[in-house]
């Protein structure tokens, strides 16, 4: 299970904590932004898989910022794929994604099975894509850009892409799991609820 800060990481320890049996998983926080978060699971998995005891799997835990309309503050999210939002092209014609310009998937969707696990445990969960982005959305122009473009998207955080390209370099299942701590929009760091987020995502990861 990897997060991005130490907060993160902590919040879902206290979680799996409360739980009578000892998790059989690692929690480490491995940075912010996709290339952090690549680069810190890679290294977890390439030493896993020399010791002989390779991880089955990843979860990417954290924090995000939600659409208003999908989700609210202190909600939980269940990635069911997680998309690089802004990776890829600017032209007079738009926007155009990684995949659009044949340069490799846009979007990698999460193992079914363990989006079934965590729908089990956390069945109020919103499931629907989670966007990687670079920059977080701070304008209510930039957060009508990204619905336009992804309107099926539930919410947007900066490492899950990162983390799902290497889980898939060595085969391992992935999924993304977030609890919102603020709307998408205007920055307006007064409206974030960050202690209610990370209480939320102790409790799934208790029920997890």
């Amino acid at each position: 299970m990897v997060t991005a800060v130490e907060a993160e990481r902590l919040a879902v320890l206290s979680g799996l904590h409360d739980h009578k049996t000892p998790p059989v998983a690692e929690v480490v926080a491995v940075g912010v932004g996709a290339a952090a978060a690549a680069a810190g699971t890679a290294r977890l998995l390439a030493l896993a898989e020399c010791s002989g005891a390779p991880f089955e799997a990843v979860l990417c835990a954290g924090i995000a910022g939600g659409f208003p309309d999908r989700i609210g503050i202190g909600g939980m999210t269940i990635a069911s794929a997680s998309t690089a939002a802004d990776a890829g092209a600017n032209s007079p014609d738009g926007f155009h994604s990684l995949g659009e310009l044949g340069l490799g998937p846009s979007a990698i969707p999460s193992d079914p099975v363990l989006v079934a696990a965590l729908r089990l445990a956390v069945p109020a969960a919103v499931v629907g894509p989670v966007l990687t982005v670079a920059t977080a959305t701070g304008t209510q122009a930039g957060a009508d850009a990204l619905r336009a473009r992804y309107p099926e998207a539930v919410a947007e955080a900066m490492e899950g892409y990162g983390v799902a390209l290497a889980a898939e370099q060595t085969g391992a299942a992935f999924a993304e799991v977030r609890a919102v701590s603020n709307p998408i929009g205007p920055r307006d760091r007064a409206a974030w609820r960050v202690p209610q987020a990370l209480r939320a995502l102790a409790a799934a990861f208790a029920a997890l």
